[in-house]
């Protein structure tokens, strides 16, 4: 696949300037979804409305832009005869428009996976699932929301950095006949670029996580390619499949634009 970002981090700033406010739904132009489509997929066939087996939950109207919670899952199960490879995810209206890519195994046996995005304006959201026999699969949702990407950190800047690369690994074990949910979180800015620094009034360095991988006694679980789409302080929740609690090393390994890694492990 061509660079995650390069490609469209340009074309996605004019679609950003370019569009107007929106304000309905149905009122959506699909000229975006259209240059992306032939952009990433070139001439293949996505099937849409897939909502009977994938399904996307987030607010129609979102209460903070920069930090929108944004729930993906799936009603089937993953085997190793029919999973998910890969569920990528396109905010239209955004500057950086591809938004992230979940690389995902059937080790998980489920996909059920939430994180915390920015919305720039009123637009579409969407996940389009690669299945392992090449098939594609589109859900969407609309969302109301404006100016996630441009709005100001929540945090200071000095305090930001002073805590950089610090994670965490949430887990609550709910024993070895049930699904557990597992929350990694790791402290940064993720700088989008558009965000102005109130004190010099120029625009602070984009700086965000571009790669998380995610290991289970070095098994990968999922490889996620991210972006300035995902908010500060990126957060992923997933479900650790039946039967992994109590005797595994879980390890997740974070990579930054600037080349910096991350890295926390625990025994779970």
């Amino acid at each position: 696949m061509k660079n995650l970002f390069n490609i469209i981090a340009i074309s996605g700033l004019m679609f950003s300037f370019m569009m107007p406010s929106i304000t309905r739904a149905d009122d959506q132009p699909e000229e975006q979804w259209e240059t992306l489509k032939e952009i990433y997929f070139e001439n293949k066939t996505i099937l849409e409305d897939a909502d009977d087996w994938l399904v996307i939950e987030a607010p129609k109207r979102a209460e903070d832009a920069a930090i929108v919670p944004v729930h993906f899952y799936s009603k089937r199960p993953q085997t190793d005869s029919s999973y998910i490879k890969s569920l990528q995810i396109f905010i239209d209206n955004n500057p950086m428009p591809y938004s992230a890519n979940f690389h995902l195994s059937p080790t998980l046996e489920s996909v059920d996976i939430s994180t915390r995005m920015r919305i720039d304006q009123y637009t579409y959201i969407r996940a389009v699932a690669e299945m392992n026999d090449g098939s594609l699969h589109m859900v969407k949702r609309f969302v109301k929301a404006s100016g996630g990407c441009s709005a100001p950190a929540g945090k200071d800047q000095a305090a930001a950095m002073a805590r950089l690369g610090k994670m965490q690994i949430r887990y609550r074990d709910g024993g070895s006949d049930e699904a557990n949910p597992v929350q990694i979180v790791i402290s940064h800015p993720n700088n989008s670029g558009l965000q102005m620094d109130l004190k010099t009034r120029g625009y602070i360095p984009a700086h965000y996580v571009e790669k998380m991988v995610i290991t289970l006694d070095d098994k990968v679980l999922m490889d996620v390619d991210t972006g300035i789409s995902i908010s500060e302080d990126p957060s992923i929740r997933f479900v650790l499949p039946k039967g992994k609690a109590g005797h595994g090393l879980l390890k997740a390994v974070v990579t930054d634009n600037q080349k910096q890694i991350y890295t926390i492990e625990k025994q779970i």
